[in-house]
């Protein structure tokens, strides 16, 4: 107990502000990442798209931010983290200045792409970071409150930047998100303290990253579990309203709640994931597979609506667990080479986003959109058999 204390009272309060920064810094890449979803038709129209056109604009920047991630390893060691970071909110926030004055497909891409590079690298720096500001016993801790910002992207960034399209034009969305951005760089000037630059990765270090057995188990998992979560949930809507007849007017609600459940799972993450992470991350795993596999279930499919809310609750906080269940675990184990590592897991992240997205629509076409569901929700439950394999890390 009185280790406990003396540890929470040796972390400075400008490093849990600084961790804060790097939530709200979160919040914005994500909002950025997934707005086009809310908007996909006026995208469209605009720019003289079908929406399956539009759509390869979310593939596209999931791919090229696996790219960035990947390749920001290899950053020199001279170059400030601190101002990096700044620069990278910087320039998504000219991404999306100029994404709001594009007039064609191929303007709009490239200022997508530019978006993309700066998220990539951004992602994969933020966990390092986080090592920095906090000690080892309260990196879950740390980690929950940076993948809150991607929770509450989805309660509040994605669902307002729709309405501002709505109500205004999808261009005053994306001016709404580069000003957000702007305040962020801000933001992360003023709170993050000079953060000591790992030095240059040799490339036996990735030789040595590639033979680790636990963080080859974590990147296989990671790359099941987003790739079948983003195949499900990127079409969500079309689900909820074709095969279970839930009315357009109770979407906006329903998104909601799912949203707030995962911020409920990125507190609870950050209660016990420190002391009990692979049984969360078990547990978690299971109880997402169960309420998507039931969302894909024909004969549920005319239960009430309040059912379908707590199915989307398990499987939204569920998730967030798992979220920040495997990047505190690869941190933990990553050691000295926590970077190349953290970019390495960024990179299938992003790339794993882009690729689910692409493959439900490929797989709904061929097998139906509840049967790519229920195939989602397999793929989760196989996943399992990674992280049964791996010891707990050391606190």
């Amino acid at each position: 107990m009185n280790d406990t204390i003396l540890q929470v009272s040796s972390v400075p309060a400008r490093a849990w502000v600084a961790v804060t920064a790097l939530g709200i810094s979160a919040f914005t890449i994500v909002t950025s990442e997934l707005a086009p979803v809310g908007m996909l038709s006026m995208l469209a129209k605009d720019l003289n798209q079908t929406e399956s056109g539009a759509g390869l604009v979310v593939t596209a920047y999931g791919w090229v931010a696996a790219l960035a991630a990947f390749l920001s390893g290899t950053m020199p060691a001279r170059i400030s983290r601190k101002g990096l970071l700044v620069a990278l909110m910087l320039i998504l926030a000219l991404s999306c200045l100029l994404a709001s004055q594009s007039h064609t497909m191929h303007a709009f891409m490239t200022a997508r792409i530019a978006g993309a590079l700066a998220h990539g690298a951004f992602w994969a720096l933020i966990g390092t970071v986080a090592i920095q500001l906090v000690p080892t016993g309260k990196l879950g801790l740390a980690t929950s409150i940076i993948f809150g910002g991607v929770s509450a992207a989805s309660v509040l960034g994605v669902p307002l930047s729709s309405f501002i399209a709505d109500m205004a034009g999808w261009r005053h969305a994306f001016t709404a998100i580069s000003l957000l951005s702007l305040a962020t760089a801000c933001a992360l000037f003023w709170t993050l303290p000079t953060l000591a630059a790992p030095q240059p990765m040799r490339p036996s270090v990735y030789r040595s990253i590639i033979k680790n057995p636990v963080l080859l188990s974590l990147y296989a998992a990671t790359a099941c579990i987003i790739s079948a979560h983003f195949a499900a949930f990127t079409y969500l809507e079309p689900l909820l309203t074709k095969t279970r007849g839930i009315p357009m007017a109770s979407m906006s609600g329903l998104l909601l709640i799912s949203g707030l459940s995962g911020l409920m799972g990125n507190i609870i993450a950050g209660k016990l994931i420190d002391r009990h992470i692979k049984v969360l991350i078990l547990t978690s795993l299971f109880l997402s597979a169960v309420a998507l596999g039931v969302l894909g279930m024909k004969s549920f499919a005319s239960l009430p609506l309040w059912f379908t809310g707590m199915l989307l609750s398990i499987w939204g906080g569920s998730m967030a667990i798992v979220f920040v269940g495997l990047q505190t675990w690869l941190l933990r184990n990553a050691g000295n080479a926590a970077q190349p590592a953290s970019a390495i897991y960024v990179a299938i992240f992003n790339a794993a986003i882009g690729t689910g997205a692409l493959a439900g629509g490929q797989i709904l076409a061929v097998i139906g959109l509840q049967s790519m569901v229920l195939l989602a929700a397999c793929v989760i439950i196989c996943s399992i058999a990674f992280v049964l394999r791996l010891k707990s890390p050391a606190r």
